[in-house]
């Protein structure tokens, strides 16, 4: 079964280095087939027969055991991040996918949790929440985003980690290769 992991805060400045080349061959030796990464920043399409949840996991243990880094993980199938793609619910108005971001949650979020995310959004920014995913319209720019800066802080009651719109749908391309 085709999975994509997703690293959380990796590469990303001094921080958490982590060799994508190091990474696959490191599932590949932990019996995972097919490893590929996309980008350096920690995006993993491989098979496996592992649910989604285990997968992240063992993808956290390994990492934690070879590199030393307590690095957060969340991983959807193949499946599942078509049917992230396909739902797509702020196509109207994302017009530049760099600006509109997918988070990926562990699980879902209580909907007060979202109500006080949505209360960070500048004019024009939009967010949805959709099962374990929150879409996120950002037509400013993500750096200086309040609501991007919310979906990104450590304080979320889940695991979450987010992926541009094209990064998104290029991870759906690889695992369809």
């Amino acid at each position: 079964m085709r999975q994509i992991v997703l690293l959380r805060g990796v590469n990303l400045g001094p921080r958490n280095r982590v060799s994508m080349s190091a990474l696959r061959e490191l599932l590949t030796a932990a019996g995972f087939a097919d490893v590929r990464t996309y980008l350096q920043s920690g995006n993993v399409v491989l098979s496996g027969d592992a649910s989604a949840d285990a997968l992240a996991r063992r993808c956290r243990e390994l990492i934690a055991s070879e590199f030393g880094l307590e690095i957060d993980a969340v991983a959807r199938t193949r499946n599942e991040l078509a049917a992230v793609v396909a739902h797509n619910p702020l196509a109207q108005v994302a017009s530049d996918p760099k600006r509109y971001q997918v988070s990926f949650l562990q699980q879902e979020l209580d909907p007060s949790v979202v109500a006080k995310l949505a209360a960070l959004a500048a004019e024009g920014e939009q967010l949805v929440a959709s099962g374990r995913e929150l879409y996120a319209w950002h037509p400013h720019g993500v750096g200086r985003s309040k609501l991007a800066a919310g979906l990104a802080a450590r304080s979320l009651p889940v695991v979450a980690t987010a992926r541009n719109w094209a990064t998104t749908t290029s991870l759906l391309a690889l695992a369809d290769e």
